[in-house]
């Protein structure tokens, strides 16, 4: 899934509004160039994970440093929280961190051929870039900001894909409540895509408190695209990678 677009490294400017909230930041980001059909419209794609001692540091869980409202990798009320967590591993041996990377890369060749620029946060195994220095670069060159994941559920079966929603109680903080309304369009644009030929989780719908929408300023979405269960072939990964591609074309339509 090689791509030849021209590029620019990215890295994180401390003058950015959050910046200076961010611990592991060494690391940079490239952003890629459409040479066709361009939309003037720039995806950050983020594939989840993969920072090494990322869970050796710890940042704050929202900008206020209030305390976390929704439990996930860090409990209820935690002040702060992983830097980039590990994340899971499939039944099959592969990481959490691998197969969303493949997903990205076949994502950033997608979107590049259908004239969207590409804001590519991870390209390998390791990028020292924790999930605030993720966040805010995309604020600041990325129109969206889609995050990557897989959820590590413990389960034995594979309950389906679905987007974290904006907790109603982290609406009061002003970035983001400028986003949470086109964040929200945004999961259901990807989740109506993805129905057509994936499991869903209920109505595809979870609120959690990720450092992704709290520190975020533009349309930003965590997607889960299944658990340790599912099968991360290439056919699977191309399929969820082109369901993606056709949820942002819905939301770019009828949204922006």
């Amino acid at each position: 899934y090689a791509v030849e677009n021209p590029y620019s490294e990215i890295a994180l400017n401390e003058n950015w509004q959050f910046a200076s909230f961010s611990k592991i930041n060494s690391g940079s980001a490239r952003l890629y160039s459409a040479t066709q059909n361009r939309k003037n419209f720039t995806v950050s794609v983020n594939a989840g994970h993969g920072t090494e001692g990322g869970v050796s540091v710890k940042t704050y869980s929202h900008p206020d440093k209030s305390p976390k409202i929704v439990s996930n990798t860090k409990a209820l009320g935690a002040i702060e929280s992983f830097a980039v967590s590990v994340g899971m591993t499939f039944s099959c041996g592969l990481t959490e961190a691998e197969v969303n990377l493949r997903i990205a890369l076949i994502l950033r060749k997608l979107l590049l051929e259908n004239g969207y620029d590409v804001l590519m946060i991870r390209e390998n195994d390791d990028v020292q870039l924790d999930n605030i220095a993720r966040t805010v670069i995309s604020n600041n060159n990325a129109d969206i900001h889609i995050g990557i994941h897989f959820d590590g559920d413990c389960l034995n079966y594979d309950k389906g894909c679905f987007y974290c929603a904006v907790p109603d109680g982290l609406k009061y903080l002003e970035n983001v409540k400028s986003h949470c309304e086109n964040s929200e369009n945004l999961g259901k644009c990807l989740i109506d895509s993805l129905s057509k030929t994936c499991t869903i989780l209920g109505s595809g719908r979870r609120e959690l408190d990720l450092m992704q929408t709290a520190y975020s300023t533009i349309p930003t979405l965590d997607i889960e695209l299944g658990n340790q269960i599912t099968l991360p072939y290439t056919a699977e990964l191309e399929k969820r990678a082109n369901a993606i591609l056709d949820g942002i074309n819905a939301f770019y339509k009828d949204f922006l």
